[in-house]
């Protein structure tokens, strides 16, 4: 079939590459030339794994092109998949939609009879039925159906073309059965398809994205009560994750959640519900939020703690700067949020990550980076670990030992092997966790 993909960021790019690398004829839109022209030469713009190759196979066979027209989009295809970004309002916690209106509208005059506009943004309930309206006033007959994406940054490409379940919501049989030979080649392998109409196909999305950063924040909470009683917040989710009606995904105690999606997700959800009526119904999301932007300033502080309460002219040496490991994604980062609060307590501090490091500069231009670990941690009086990349976990702590000044870590993702740290001369640390000094392991203490 042939398609449009309007939008080309993480999920724009990632769903035209794979649409085309299965047999469909794609052409991606974007009104930033620059991204285009390195699309065209098979350059993805964003770190996402199998991306790279993916795109240049898709764009040497031909099957997959990219434009800066909504017109040309129009003209080559009737079905379009709308990518846009749908970012937190600058004036409250409801999503800004002026970037999916402004795609509607730009396509509304060029459309060809029968088409179908299918929304892949995460957008408020009620938001499909809105645009409806808004093209019907033009005379269009284009129907409009949602089909959210379920993407993990770092793990994209595998998800969509091997998702956990498929969503569409759609106002016809015309657009389910379009959609159903898009997704042609995953339903034959038995993927679960899930059609149902637009506003519970827009709820699905925020509902699930609400429901895992619950369980983040859950576990964060019993962390800092682990904390106050001296318990093992890490044992502690092990335990109750083993319970099947629980499970153990997304229990990780640690710095908390960020990125594109769950911060502005859960606050648009919830501002949306006020508008609905059912504020209440959800008001728990609120605390949810407070919850993981509090262990920011939890890791902070207690940064400021074992360094004797101030951390003026320390030198700090974070480890990680994108929101997670496999993605070179800062965009709302709480390792650069607290890498940025740990300075203007007056601190000098130096960032590491393995692929983050540019769109890090561009954040926060006022932090200082460094290329490899030893030279981030040199001199270092306190070494941070805030993002979980498994090359962090394999660093040699007694090599690391060399090149600071005190061997004082704070693991705040909960991810590294305490013992051959503690081994190795070092002081951990971690959020919800008794803390293991120098040799402990070896008199039989904490693990």
């Amino acid at each position: 079939m042939r398609m449009t993909v309007i939008g080309t960021g993480y999920v724009g790019t990632v769903h035209a590459a794979c649409m085309a690398d299965i047999g469909h004829e794609v052409l991606g839109i974007d009104i930033d030339a620059e991204r285009i022209a390195a699309l065209s030469s098979g350059r993805a713009p964003i770190r996402e794994a199998g991306l790279d190759e993916l795109l240049a196979r898709a764009v040497g066979s031909g099957r997959l092109r990219f434009s800066t027209s909504l017109a040309e989009g129009a003209a080559f295809a009737r079905t379009h998949f709308v990518c846009v970004g749908t970012p937190q309002r600058t004036d409250g916690e409801a999503a800004d939609l002026r970037y999916v209106d402004a795609v509607v509208d730009g396509l509304a005059p060029h459309l060809s009879q029968g088409s179908l506009i299918v929304g892949k943004s995460t957008v408020p309930v009620g938001t499909a039925a809105r645009l409806g309206r808004r093209l019907a006033a033009t005379g269009s007959d284009a129907e409009i159906a949602w089909n959210p994406e379920f993407l993990r940054e770092g793990c994209a490409v595998g998800d969509t073309m091997r998702p956990e379940r498929l969503v569409v919501g759609v106002s016809s049989r015309r657009a389910d059965a379009v959609l159903r030979e898009i997704y042609g080649p995953m339903l034959r392998v038995g993927v679960p398809f899930f059609s149902t109409d637009p506003a519970t196909a827009e709820l699905v999305k925020v509902a699930a994205n609400s429901f895992l950063a619950t369980k983040i924040s859950f576990i964060n909470a019993m962390a800092e009560v682990c904390d106050a009683a001296g318990a093992d917040a890490s044992v502690l989710a092990r335990a109750i994750g083993a319970d099947t009606r629980i499970g153990d995904r997304f229990l990780e105690p640690g710095l908390g959640y960020g990125g594109s999606c769950f911060p502005k997700d859960i606050r648009a959800f919830a501002a949306r519900a006020e508008e609905l009526g059912a504020g209440e119904a959800v008001v728990f999301l609120h605390e949810v939020d407070r919850i993981n932007t509090r262990q920011r300033r939890r890791t902070v502080d207690r940064a400021r703690q074992l360094l004797g309460g101030s951390l003026t002219g320390r030198r700090i040496a974070v480890l990680g700067a994108a929101f997670k490991p496999g993605s070179d994604d800062v965009r709302d980062s709480p390792a650069l949020a607290v890498a940025a609060a740990v300075q203007r307590q007056g601190a000098t501090v130096r960032v590491h990550d393995p692929e983050a490091l540019d769109n890090a500069r561009t954040a926060h231009p006022d932090l200082t980076y460094a290329p490899y670990v030893p030279l981030a941690c040199e001199d270092a009086d306190l070494v941070l670990h805030l993002t979980p990349w498994p090359e962090y976990r394999k660093i040699d702590p007694a090599a690391l030992a060399a090149v600071v000044r005190d061997p004082l870590i704070l693991d705040a993702r909960n991810s590294l092997d305490a013992e051959p740290w503690s081994l190795a001369g070092w002081t951990l640390h971690a959020l919800g966790r008794p803390w293991l000094a120098p040799s402990a392991a070896l008199a039989g203490g904490a693990s």
